[in-house]
């Protein structure tokens, strides 16, 4: 029997394993906190000095998710009784721990800008650069956050005027609908259809988004609707090497869907030379629109069909494929790129039809994917590949589970939505961190076994 030699991995598990200062050492070797430090040096040589370490508080901001900390109260107690721990962090023995009050100030100013998409973009161009991120696929889903704060009581709404009965008058008709168009253009961004996304830039999209806790529903495994009061976080994950190529945070009221775009515009814009073959999501983002933007990056969607009261179509199966007069379903045999055509083949229940060799019984079909975007994909809906492609969905859905058992996604100890928004990017920030560390110490072992 030959002997197979496998790869060695160095798992998250092994990381934890490791000594302490080694593990430290591995996690802060993977990211340049230089966008933050910018953020609270002085800008005068005039007054007083700065007293806090402020290289050693962020890292202890990494680290209070690597080890799991609860609270900011928690990590300061820790920093105080553990002496390993305050060096590990970069604190010396002659510095004063920082106050629960200096951390509230160092968060208020890192939410203020964008430093840890910053340090993000750049781990994740490290990343790709020596090889970790290959994936052609990406998947998109999102997940529930509870917020900290309690939901406010319901307030009883007024009862509206009972509208007036009967056809409204010509004149008086377009002077409703003008009013009902100025309304929709005054609208925010995002309590407008998807479709008005499309035209918009990532940076307004990113910044318009809503962040107030609100009131979020979903279904679960069950059928059944769960509710709770928070946020959304909306990640979108390589299929394959599971590192998270974009997140957001949104209100809890959000539509899913409304959140795709922006992550796709997001990395098309922090990623240049990052380029992917197919997006893969859930049902919850079957819109037109996010079609017509996966198809902007060059890529194939793959989305599970949500059929809105649409009646069945006459000639074509529950994926869109084409039937013959004996309603059996053509086969998809293959995708033409440059003419964009999907191309359908004969049943194999033709081989004994008695109208095989009919005018009645066409020999091939070809669907050009610009008539519908949505019923109409490449590969087509049904067929084998494109079932394989829509299974890579589950990696976010893995991610997500990681983040809130490991990391502490739904442990958000802020009061406002824009700190809340800060949780997220750090924890991704922090789970990219350690899979790059992962992903490092596995090729120094593949090295030496080699």
């Amino acid at each position: 029997m030959p002997y197979i030699r496998h790869e060695s991995l160095f798992t998250l598990q092994e990381l934890y394993e490791m000594e302490q200062k080694d593990r430290f050492r591995e996690v802060f070797s993977t990211i340049d906190i230089a966008p933050i430090l910018r953020l609270v040096r002085k800008t005068s040589l005039y007054g007083a000095p700065i007293e806090v370490n402020y290289r050693a508080m962020v890292y202890s901001l990494i680290i209070r998710i690597v080890e799991r900390i609860p609270t900011i109260k928690d990590l300061i107690k820790r920093l105080q009784h553990d002496i390993l721990f305050r060096l590990d962090c970069g604190f010396m023995l002659s510095e004063s721990i920082p106050s629960a009050s200096s951390y509230s100030r160092l968060m208020r100013k890192i939410s203020e800008s964008h430093a840890l998409e910053e340090m993000q973009q750049q781990l994740l161009e490290h990343a790709m650069a020596e090889g970790f991120i290959t994936d052609d696929t990406v998947a998109i889903d999102a997940t529930h956050i509870e917020a900290r704060d309690q939901a406010p009581a319901k307030q009883e709404k007024e009862k509206p005027e009972p509208k007036k009965r009967g056809r409204k008058a010509k004149a008086e008709r377009e002077a409703w609908l003008k009013q009902k168009q100025e309304e929709e253009e005054q609208k925010p961004i995002f309590e407008k259809e998807i479709a008005a996304q499309l035209h918009e830039p990532f940076n307004i999209l990113r910044d318009q988004m809503p962040l107030d806790p609100q009131w979020g529903v979903k279904k679960n495994s069950d059928g059944k609707n769960v509710f709770w009061y928070g946020y959304k976080g909306h990640l979108a994950v390589g299929s394959q090497s599971q590192y998270i190529l974009g997140a957001m945070l949104s209100s809890g009221i959000l539509n899913d869907g409304k959140a795709a775009i922006p992550l796709l515009k997001g990395m098309a814009l922090q990623h240049h030379s990052f380029s992917i073959k197919y997006v893969t999501m859930d049902a919850g983002y079957d819109y037109e629109a996010i079609y017509k933007q996966i198809r902007e990056a060059d890529a194939h969607a793959v989305i599970a069909y949500n059929r809105r009261r649409e009646p069945e179509l006459v000639g074509f199966d529950e994926y869109f494929a084409p039937t013959c007069v004996r309603e059996h379903s053509y086969r998809y045999d293959s995708y033409d790129p440059t003419y964009e055509i999907l191309k359908y083949v004969r049943p194999k229940e033709c081989a004994s039809c008695p109208l095989a060799h009919d005018s009645l019984c066409q020999k091939v079909y070809k669907m050009k994917i610009t008539t519908d975007l949505r019923k109409y994909t490449a590969p087509a809906r049904g067929s084998k590949q494109w079932k394989e492609i829509a299974k890579r969905r589950s990696a976010v859905e893995r991610v997500n589970a990681y983040l809130k058992e490991f990391f502490q996604l739904n442990n958000v100890r802020h009061r406002t939505g824009q700190k809340a928004k800060v949780h997220l990017n750090l924890v991704t920030l922090v789970y990219n961190c350690m899979k790059l560390a992962c992903d490092r110490l596995s090729r120094q072992l593949q090295e030496r076994a080699a």
